[in-house]
């Protein structure tokens, strides 16, 4: 009997082993691509129907496009064709076209990006909206059958509305076929520092204040930043009292800390998904999540369509949903029929770097590219895009492709042969897509094998295998060994870092398109930027720029403004009217209540219909929202009337909407309580709006910056290079990016009502400037003039709190604040051209090769300015 016993244990322990053994192969997929079928998107069940289909409407696609009796772009097409039916991948292309016809039929605006774009038959089936073949795009750099990857298209959908996307995305494929990628969260030093200091009883402010001090960068690098970093001095000296902090935030680095929804990533899938793959509930329920992060879902063969929310697609379709609403015109931005994008007004505005929140274009870096590029049609924005990356910036690509543009050099092609594939950026390799056909035509291979080559050349260990071919197969075509060393070197140098020249394409259309917008809408666009906060620059910053172009700001008005910012006809042309979501603190039932019962007779109404919380009514008397409601009352009355309306409703216990009884309802008189002061009024603006509405920020430091001899940015393009200049500002932006020297230098960006003031701070100036810089939201700076093509930037020699030297003058005078400027300035130093030491040193190019400091930061540039509530911004927004 034991025996048995013993026998049974051991079946049922093999059975069970049997059941949990995994084949990679026959369980999880892997190695096999696994699409929608075809049935899902319209075709049959018969084998060969999902590639009739997708001739079918590729073929539809090109006749509504025009190009049906195109030679090459239908010989284009079924070369595509031909390459997706013999790689079996017709579902895919059917799946995407599916997804991108449903978003549109919803109303949101969609673009495809990425080396998608390349294709033509995304073109005809409407996801990619370039010609591939106007722009020289290779269908070899996103498919071809030597390639293993699965093909990759992202869309950019707005914003606000991916979810919605998703949704559709579900509702379309069924659950059993979709889910979302996962992605695990590691510590890096700020979230090291606020959960170890919370670990150890760290009061929540302090932890706070410790980790924003601190740039973004590796948990391990916490001690070595605190000894080194000038702007961390003062924290360093009381470093000692936290005990333990710094060492074991160091040893959570590269820890796991969460496992999250990966923020585009979407699975598509056929119905054996959830048979052959774990998923889990993602945060809040709504999806389910793979347990794989993106690397493993390509190779378990799953279509990973990247659903990115671009918020300028919300800007700009805001801003054609507002222009529609107030002159009924209805503009479709990708029509040429509606906008040019060869438009010369837009072009003049960009040449003239007035781009702030125009999409991939705003930054300091690239309006400094601009300035000196002066682009001249969509070709010039294409190549902008791409040279503004590190990798051309690491190659010099930006100063030889300006210096050919404008005649200053000569163009060099390295043989006839590579004209035709590098005259269109003067002789500069600055494209994948170029590296492939100089590749392809002087070894004779096919595009497929070339871009295998490319790919290649970021592989250290591969580079001499490419080369031993390119030379060999390069001889035996006839080229010199001059020729062979010559292109051998740009290939090798640009060849792994160039950028896609199907993504450029994909960045540029939006970019001309919300110049477009700016060019001839500004009002709609103004509040699209403002409504959906897309870029780098605070909102305020945006409000200032507004103003430049004649565009009114319309505070905050209980009886006009709606949920979202709006545009309003004014005296002087149309205006922006602020949104009662920008006030601190309002909920959307309280912002919709607002909406729904305007207008407002007086406070007791507002608060009778609309019910807001004491501390949202508050907020709204002081920043003037109910300003055509007062009357005679100042808005100090309104405090004293909504304090008393809350007291007497706390002690009512009436039936919720029913009148009180009395003179309740009747506006009460002055207390005699003297009206806010403009300095009251710029504070409540700051902590309620985070914007400047009334007056500037320096509206109140202008007699201390006469005195002082500041110039403003207006005048500062005026100044010839070596002038010494006081300047001033609130800070705008901060950036430590990679520079051709290695060496850390501080970019930060001022803004002065007049336009934007571009700094920079050597290494030699750190240990006077540097702590001043990252902890000042208002800065006055001394330096030098340094030109750059048409614009100017300054040197920073150094910096103070222009809030200390504005007390120093209140308390002590004029004599005061000047001494106090002289005792800690260094003496002038002009501007000097030989890069040695020295606060007036000349700025180099900043695009003849850079490298990275161990302290760079290479988050985009708004994000490293000061709190707003401290006169700075923090952008939750994207760039794409």
């Amino acid at each position: 009997a034991p025996a048995g016993r013993g026998r049974r244990l051991i079946e049922e322990t093999a059975a069970t082993a049997e059941q949990c053994a995994v084949d990679p192969v026959r369980d999880l997929g892997l190695g096999r691509a696994h699409f929608p079928e075809p049935h899902v998107v319209g075709a049959g069940t018969r084998p060969g129907d999902g590639m009739r289909l997708l001739r079918q409407r590729s073929e539809a696609g090109m006749t509504a496009r025009g190009l049906d009796r195109d030679v090459r772009a239908m010989d284009r097409l079924g070369y595509e064709l031909g390459v997706i039916e013999r790689l079996g991948y017709e579902a895919y292309f059917l799946a995407v076209a599916q997804v991108v016809a449903d978003v549109r039929s919803m109303g949101i605006r969609v673009a495809a990006r990425g080396s998608g774009a390349g294709s033509m038959v995304n073109h005809s089936l409407f996801i990619a909206t370039a010609d591939p073949l106007s722009h020289r795009l290779l269908f070899e750099r996103f498919l071809s059958e030597r390639r293993t990857a699965l093909p990759d298209i992202d869309l950019d959908v707005e914003s606000d509305r991916r979810l919605e996307v998703y949704d559709r995305i579900f509702e379309r494929f069924g659950s059993e076929r979709v889910a979302v990628t996962g992605m695990p969260e590691t510590y890096r030093a700020r979230h090291a520092l606020r959960d170890t200091g919370l670990a150890l009883g760290i009061r929540p402010q302090t932890v706070d204040r410790i980790a924003k001090s601190f740039p973004h960068i590796r948990a391990c690098d916490i001690g070595s930043a605190l000894s080194e970093l000038p702007e961390l001095r003062q924290l360093a000296a009381e470093a000692d009292q936290y005990g333990p902090l710094w060492e074991l935030a160091e040893g959570l680095d590269a820890l796991p800390r969460g496992f999250a929804m990966h923020p585009c990533g979407v699975i598509l899938s056929d119905a054996s998904l959830l048979g052959r793959l774990p998923v889990q509930p993602a945060p809040g329920g709504a999806y389910p999540t793979v347990q794989a992060d993106k690397h493993d879902v390509e190779d378990l063969g799953l279509l990973k369509l990247d659903v990115l929310g671009v918020r300028m697609q919300s800007a700009m379709a805001h801003a054609v949903a507002e222009i529609r609403r107030t002159t009924g015109r209805h503009i479709d931005l990708d029509s040429p029929d509606h906008v040019d994008l060869a438009d010369e007004p837009t072009f003049e505005l960009i040449r003239s770097t007035k781009v702030l929140g125009c999409f991939q274009l705003e930054s300091s870096g690239q309006q400094d590219l601009i300035a000196r590029l002066q682009p001249r049609h969509m070709q010039d924005v294409i190549a902008d895009i791409s040279l503004f990356r590190p990798g051309p910036v690491a190659g010099g690509m930006p100063a030889r492709f300006i210096a050919a543009r404008h005649g200053i050099e000569e163009p060099r092609y390295p043989h006839p042969d590579l004209v035709p594939i590098m005259d269109d950026t003067y002789g500069v390799v600055i494209w994948h897509e170029q590296i492939m056909m100089i590749l392809a035509t002087m070894t004779g291979c096919d595009r497929a094998a070339a871009d295998v080559a490319r790919r290649a050349l970021a592989d250290a260990g591969r580079l001499p295998k490419v080369e031993v071919w390119f030379r060999r197969c390069a001889g035996e075509r006839g080229y010199t060994p001059d020729v062979i060393d010559e292109v051998w070197d740009i290939v090798k140098e640009f060849g792994a870092y160039g950028f896609c020249r199907a993504h450029a394409v994909a960045f540029a259309v939006p970019a001309v398109q919300s110049a477009w917008l700016k060019t001839h809408y500004p009002a709609a666009f103004f509040a699209g930027l403002l409504q959906h906060d897309p870029g780098m620059w605070a909102p305020r910053v945006l409000v200032q720029d507004a103003k430049q172009f004649g565009v009114a700001i319309l505070p905050v008005d209980v009886n006009t403004s709606r949920g979202a910012h709006s545009v309003e006809p004014t005296a002087d042309g149309w205006g922006v009217r602020l949104a009662l979501s920008t006030v601190r603190g309002i909920t959307e039932a309280e912002s919709a209540r607002i909406e729904a019962g305007q207008p407002y007779t007086g406070l007791q109404d507002l608060w009778l219909r609309a019910r807001p919380s004491l501390p949202l009514a508050q907020r709204l008397i002081r920043i003037g929202a109910l300003a055509p409601l007062q009357g005679r009352l100042t808005r100090r009355d309104l405090l004293l009337q909504a304090t008393e309306l809350h007291r007497s409703a706390r002690n009512r216990t009436a039936i919720d909407g029913q009148l009180p009884l009395g003179d309740e309802t009747h506006a009460g008189e002055p207390a005699g309580l003297p009206e806010m002061t403009g300095r009251d009024v710029m504070s409540a603006e700051i902590d309620v709006l985070s914007i400047d509405v009334s007056r500037h920020l320096l509206e109140h430091h202008h007699r201390l910056l006469a005195e002082l001899g500041a110039t403003d940015a207006r005048h500062l393009q005026a100044m010839r290079r070596g002038e010494q200049v006081l300047v001033a500002g609130v800070r705008a932006s901060t950036q430590t990016p990679p520079i051709p020297s290695g060496k850390r230098v501080i970019f930060v960006t001022l803004e002065d009502g007049s336009g934007l003031v571009d700094l920079a701070f050597f290494e030699d100036s750190h240990d006077a400037c540097a702590h001043t810089v990252f902890h000042s939201g208002l800065l006055l700076v001394r330096g030098v003039v340094e030109e750059r093509g048409p614009r100017r930037t300054v040197v920073g020699q150094m910096a103070w709190d222009l809030e200390e030297v504005a007390t120093t003058r209140r308390d002590l005078g004029p004599e005061a604040a000047l001494g106090l400027l002289g005792r800690t300035a260094p003496a002038p130093t002009p501007a000097r051209g030989d890069g040695a030491p020295g606060p007036g040193r000349t700025l180099e190019d900043g695009t003849a090769g850079a490298k990275l400091n161990a302290w760079s930061d290479l988050r985009p540039a708004g994000s490293r300015s000061a709190d707003l509530r401290r006169l700075g911004h923090r952008s939750p927004g994207s760039a794409g």
